[in-house]
């Protein structure tokens, strides 16, 4: 069994090896409640995120959520979708093309363009837009799935 483990980096690990080309999407409702949240968890308290007065007078126009709230949708998508199970980000290159505002309804998408047969690493392209159809978004990450007993 030892052999198989060598030549497929995908054995064991809950979804197998996904495809190139396969892609995965979800959306998520921004609140201020995500806002809050992420500030209580990181202690980002930057005022273009938690002070309306300042931020409505920023260039923004109001308030903006923290990049890491947009960047979660990705983390959702790679760790319980695709790859699936057991993936972690290994790198992330990314661009905020435009801010995300409290009421964007946003959907982030994954797309495998590389699959690695002997180790369970792929490199995928990342997009988040805002109900609109406006990037927000756009970059590419490399992902390590871990085989999972279970």
């Amino acid at each position: 069994m030892a052999d198989i483990n060598m030549k497929n980096g995908w054995t064991y690990t809950r979804f197998g090896k996904p495809e190139q080309g396969a892609t995965s999407q979800i959306s998520k409702d921004i609140t201020l409640a995500d806002i809050e949240l992420f500030s209580a968890l990181t202690g980002d308290r930057n005022p273009l995120h938690t002070d309306k007065k300042a931020a409505e007078a920023s260039r923004f126009g109001g308030l903006i959520v923290q990049g890491g709230v947009t960047t979660g949708i990705l983390n959702t998508i790679v760790a319980e979708h695709l790859p699936g199970p057991g993936s972690v980000f290994l790198s992330v290159e990314w661009r905020f093309a435009n801010p995300v505002y409290i009421g964007d309804t946003i959907t982030g998408q994954v797309e495998i363009v590389e699959v690695r047969d002997d180790k369970p690493i792929c490199n995928i392209k990342t997009t988040v837009y805002n109900q609109k159809g406006v990037l927000c978004l756009e970059g590419t990450a490399v992902t390590y799935t871990a085989a999972l007993n279970g």
